[in-house]
């Protein structure tokens, strides 16, 4: 469920519990989580509505001004059903935690090393992991398709393997390109 990241702050400060969307089947389940910008988001309900009965309050919950305009947003997805979650913050992102981290314990590094080193190993053109940290490292906040051509990559393939680096806290998205993290720089030196 993609969410906005104003509607993450709100439901991180508690002024959004609602979120509607229309889906053919519901796409999360009570109980899971999403990790946004401002912090991991959990799913505590979800039930299919009628449109008809949304009301004004609906639409504030949702952090939408209006249910007219609640409306004019699930008019233009094009699934069966409305549904209604109920969701609430779940606490901070433990990427972020580990995005700080510029000291690694020899335990850490191993495992880290493991990980990279599987990945690495896995893929048919040779290792990548490290170089792409290097390459992040040398170039922050330059655009993915960018960076994706200097090394002759498609642009989604090469987002997927920054978004591997960056659930083990290694990378920072910034509102243009990447950063590299403490620790990912600890995992470098």
């Amino acid at each position: 469920m993609l969410i906005s990241p104003a509607t993450a702050a709100g439901i991180a400060d508690g002024t959004v519990t609602l979120a509607f969307r229309r889906w053919d089947r519901p796409r999360v389940r009570p109980g899971g989580t999403q990790r946004t910008g401002a912090g991991v988001i959990r799913v505590e309900s979800v039930e299919e509505v009628d449109p008809d009965t949304l009301t004004e309050d609906d639409a504030l919950r949702s952090g939408v001004r209006s249910l007219a305009e609640l409306r004019r947003l699930l008019e233009r997805r094009s699934g069966a059903r409305v549904y209604r979650m109920r969701v609430c913050a779940a606490g901070p992102d433990p990427r972020v935690a580990l995005r700080e981290q510029s000291e690694l314990s020899d335990e850490d590094r191993r495992a880290l090393d493991q990980r990279l080193d599987r990945w690495d190993a896995a893929r048919a053109d040779g290792p990548w992991t490290r170089d792409l940290l290097r390459l992040i490292e040398k170039n922050p906040g330059v655009r993915a398709p960018d960076l994706a051509a200097s090394l002759g990559r498609e642009t989604l393939p090469f987002k997927r393997d920054v978004r591997k680096l960056k659930e083990l806290g290694l990378t920072c998205s910034l509102p243009v390109g990447y950063e590299i993290s403490h620790r990912g720089r600890a995992c470098l030196g």
